[in-house]
C-alpha cells in the first residue's frame, strides 16, 4: 500500500494548473446514458473514481475508450444490462447517479443501495421520493433498488426537503427524458449542477431557471438525445486545497485554468485571515500574509462556504494567531482527521459539531492515517509546516479525487514523496 512521505518546512512558489472537476465530471458520465450518440468529454480528471464509474458503464453493456489522460469516448449505445452491482457502487456513492437516466430510458433498473459513508449519513430517500412521483414504482430488495416505470416517467412537481446535489442531478437526468414537464424545487445550485443543466440543454432538453434553486424542464417523451462534446469545468475544491497549500506556507503561488467566481467563498475567507489576492479571468495568485488572522467558518450549500474544504481550512487555522471556529452543518462525522491532526500536535476541540482551532500551536511531523478524501489533504498541508518529517497512510482515499498531486506539490517545491509500505 502506498503512502505520502513528506519534510516539512519548504516555502511554495510558481503556479500549478487545476484539473477537471471530479464532482461535475461523474454525473456527465452518468448522463451519457441519455444519449443516442458516443459522447466526448475533455478535461476529465484522472482519478480512481473517473475509472469507477466508466467501469461500471462497461459492466453495463457501454464501452469507455480513453482518448488521452483526460479525454475520453463514451458510447452508451451498447448498454445490454441495467443492473448496477454491488461490487462496482460500494466503491463510489456516486454511482447511484446511473438510477435516474437508467430508468428514464428503460424503464426498469437495478441500482445496490451505497450503503455506509465514512464521513456521514448521505441517504437517498429524497431520490426515490421524487421518483416515485414521476410515477415509478421502487422496492428495496436485496440490498438493491429495483425501480420501474413501463409506460415511462411522468412530469412532476418535486419539492426536495433538503437540498441534495445528487438528488438534484439524478433528477433533473430523469426528467430529460420524461414525459411533460417537471418542475424541480429546492434544486442545488452548485457549478457541477449548473454544468450538467448546461450540457442537457445544448443537447435540446428545455430547461428553465439554470442555476436558480428552481427550475422547470421539458422531457423529451423518452426519446434519446444527441449530446455534444463536453469540456468539464475545473475543481473548485482542488483550487481551494491549492490555495491553502500556498496560505499555510504563507508563501505566494498562482493557480491556473480555474474559475475564479465559484470559489468566492474560499477566496473570502482566505482575505478575513490576512491574505490579499490578484484575480485574473481563470487564474488566482495569493501572496503572504503580514499576520495570518483566526476565523470563522459555518459549512453550507452552495454559494456559501463548501464542506469540501472545510478539513483543509482547519489545517490552515493551525498556523492562525488565535483561536478559529468551524461550525461543521452538513456531514456529522466531517471531524475524524482532527484526531490525526492531534498526532501532529495539533489543538484542536470539539463540541458536536463544532470544533474550536488553537492555532499558534509548532507542528511535528509525525505517522497519520486518512480517513476520507478531503482529509487526506488536510494532513498534507498540516505536513507542508511540521518539523520534522511526515508519513500519510491509505491514500487510495486521495487517489479518488485529486490527480498527480505529488507532481503538482512538488512543481511547487514541496518536499514530497510516493513511497509503498
Amino acid at each position: 500500500m502506498d503512502y505520502l512521505e513528506i519534510e516539512g518546512g519548504a516555502r511554495l512558489s510558481g503556479s500549478v494548473s487545476i484539473s477537471g472537476a471530479k464532482n461535475s465530471a461523474l454525473p456527465l458520465i452518468a448522463a451519457t446514458l441519455l444519449s443516442r450518440t458516443p459522447v466526448t468529454l475533455k478535461n476529465v480528471p484522472d482519478v480512481a473514481d473517473i475509472a469507477t464509474l466508466c467501469k461500471l458503464l462497461q459492466n453495463l453493456g457501454a464501452s469507455c475508450k480513453k482518448l488521452d489522460k483526460n479525454s475520453l469516448t463514451i458510447n452508451t449505445s451498447t448498454v445490454n444490462s441495467t443492473k448496477a452491482t454491488y461490487d462496482i457502487v460500494r466503491k463510489m456513492r456516486a454511482s447511484i447517479l446511473t438510477l435516474g437516466p437508467l430508468l428514464a430510458r428503460f424503464g426498469h433498473c437495478e441500482v445496490s443501495l451505497p450503503g455506509g459513508c465514512a464521513i456521514g449519513q448521505r441517504p437517498i430517500d429524497l431520490h426515490l421520493l421524487a421518483l416515485e412521483k414521476m410515477g415509478a414504482q421502487i422496492q428495496i430488495k436485496d440490498g438493491y433498488v429495483v425501480a420501474t416505470a413501463p409506460n415511462g416517467l411522468q412530469g412532476a412537481r418535486i419539492v426536495f426537503d433538503k437540498i441534495t446535489v445528487t438528488g438534484s442531478e439524478n433528477i433533473i437526468m430523469a426528467a430529460a427524458l420524461a414525459h411533460g414537464t417537471s418542475e424541480i424545487i429546492n434544486v442545488a445550485k452548485e457549478p457541477e449542477v449548473v454544468q450538467l443543466c448546461e450540457v442537457l440543454a445544448l443537447a435540446g432538453v428545455e430547461i428553465e431557471g439554470i442555476g436558480t434553486d428552481k427550475i422547470i424542464v421539458k422531457g423529451n417523451k423518452g426519446e434519446l438525445l444527441n449530446l455534444k462534446e463536453i469540456s468539464v469545468i475545473p475543481d473548485r475544491i482542488e483550487a481551494g486545497t491549492y490555495l491553502c497549500a500556498g496560505a499555510i506556507t504563507n508563501s505566494e503561488i498562482t493557480i491556473t485554468n480555474c474559475t475564479p467566481e465559484h470559489i468566492i467563498a474560499t477566496l473570502d475567507k482566505l482575505e478575513q485571515m490576512g491574505f490579499s489576492t490578484k484575480i485574473a479571468q481563470d487564474s488566482v495568485t495569493i501572496f503572504p500574509a503580514k499576520e495570518i488572522k483566526p476565523c470563522e467558518i459555518i459549512t453550507t450549500e452552495y454559494p456559501g462556504f463548501a464542506t469540501d474544504v472545510q478539513a483543509q481550512f482547519m489545517a490552515l487555522c493551525l498556523v492562525a494567531n488565535g483561536v478559529s471556529v468551524i461550525d461543521e452543518r452538513l456531514f456529522e462525522n466531517r471531524f475524524m482527521h482532527v484526531g490525526e491532526l492531534a498526532r501532529m500536535g495539533a489543538d484542536i476541540r470539539l463540541n458536536g459539531h463544532i470544533a474550536s482551532v488553537y492555532g499558534g500551536k509548532e507542528l511535528a511531523g509525525a505517522d497519520v492515517m486518512a480517513t476520507d478524501l478531503r482529509a487526506s489533504s488536510a494532513l498534507i498541508l498540516a505536513a507542508l509546516v511540521a518539523n520534522g518529517t511526515s508519513r500519510v497512510h491509505r491514500i487510495y482515499h486521495l487517489d479518488r479525487g485529486y490527480e498527480d498531486i505529488v507532481g503538482k506539490l512538488t512543481s511547487l517545491g514541496a518536499s514530497i514523496k510516493r513511497l509503498s509500505e
